[in-house]
């Protein structure tokens, strides 16, 4: 592969070679699925309360932050913790749908509130459905570069591309309220342009969830827990804001090194049009990137790490990412199909070189950056 240019679209394998395509993946998400079980549900359920019990211990913590200011430190260390499992461990992978199997009332993908600023239903609505449908397909992922980043040749330049590495710094800051608002479709809600899903999710619906959900977030944070804390309501109050961007500068940059590394692809609207389910998966490992690390660091990605795996399989338990992975890699080596990984650094690397890149015009490129595999 050449790495020294970002691709555009690529072809997707032949209908024909994706039957095989189709058959591997398919086999091992079945072998996968029928492991799934008890050890499962106690996974999610130490998750759950890892998450809870860090919340609670990092709130008191702040408070004691009166006696010496380490408790504070800690109070803020523990809570971001909290929010960083909540929102990826538990929360994403919950409304996922892996852990329906359950039937617990409290581990749902209906009923799962997370916490951030994000409204859970509208997420479920778009994120599940529009980004897992069309993954880096243009025009209909709004996911790829999130409306605000120009990440390849597919879109024309515009001068506002020119300040996008601080508009790309400023999302990451603020990452729970871009999600927020751009799963709100905003562009087109707020605008009273036509919305494309209006009969899942009215414009009015769409406004009321994410007010809703913003201002009880904002109360939560900053005036229900500062309030209660007294005299350390100030302390308390800074201490939920860098939780926050603790947890929204970590969650961006771990899906920006799934989604926009150097070596994802893109696609068009027309070579998509009739994809079989094998084309889907070859779709689905183009356009996504893994980082390699250990099982800790799996754990606080929520093991979207294993980005691929991911998108081809939304529905598994995401724990069994780590070893799906091996599997995955040689199905991928054996159809020709690259596969992307690689250490945090160098995959961080390639995303700001990718957000740079594209804030100036390019002639465009000569190669899609790879051989396509039909």
């Amino acid at each position: 592969m050449n790495n020294t240019q970002f691709n555009q679209t690529t072809d997707l394998i032949s209908p024909e070679k994706s039957k095989s395509l189709e058959k591997d993946l398919t086999e091992l998400r079945e072998r996968t699925m029928s492991k799934v079980g008890q050890v499962d549900a106690n996974y999610i359920r130490r998750m759950v309360r890892i998450d809870r019990w860090s919340g609670i211990v990092g709130r008191i913590s702040m408070v004691l932050g009166f006696i010496h200011p380490l408790f504070w430190v800690l109070g803020v260390a523990l809570l971001a913790l909290s929010k960083i499992l909540n929102n990826m461990e538990v929360g994403h992978n919950v409304m996922h749908g892996q852990y329906d199997f359950m039937n617990d009332p409290h581990i749902n993908s209906r009923t799962f509130d997370w916490d951030n600023a994000g409204d859970s239903d509208s997420w479920r609505h778009y994120h599940n459905y529009e980004h897992h449908t069309y993954t880096n397909i243009i025009g209909k992922d709004r996911d790829f570069g999130y409306g605000l980043l120009r990440l390849s040749n597919d879109l024309p330049w515009r001068l506002k591309n020119t300040f996008q590495f601080g508009v790309y710094m400023l999302l990451s800051i603020l990452f729970e309220w871009g999600v927020a608002y751009h799963e709100l479709a905003g562009d087109r809600v707020f605008s009273k342009k036509k919305n494309s899903r209006k009969k899942r999710l009215s414009a009015e619906d769409l406004k009321r969830a994410f007010f809703s959900k913003a201002g009880r977030q904002i109360f939560k944070d900053y005036v229900f827990f500062p309030l209660i804390a007294g005299p350390m309501f100030l302390p308390v109050l800074l201490g939920n804001l860098l939780a926050n961007i603790i947890r929204n500068l970590w969650t961006s940059t771990i899906i920006f090194c799934g989604h926009f590394t150097e070596d994802v692809h893109t696609f068009t609207q027309e070579q998509c049009e009739n994809e079989t389910k094998g084309q889907w998966y070859h779709r689905q490992m183009l356009g996504s990137s893994n980082i390699e690390g250990k099982r800790w660091f799996h754990i606080l990605t929520g093991h979207l790490s294993c980005q691929i795996e991911h998108h081809l399989f939304p529905d598994v338990p995401a724990h069994r990412y780590v070893d799906m992975s091996k599997e995955v890699q040689e199905i991928a080596k054996k159809h020709g199909i690259p596969y992307n990984t690689g250490g945090f650094a160098k995959q961080y690397a390639t995303v700001l070189k990718r957000v740079i890149k594209y804030s100036f015009p390019q002639k465009p490129d000569n190669t899609n950056g790879m051989t396509a595999a039909n």
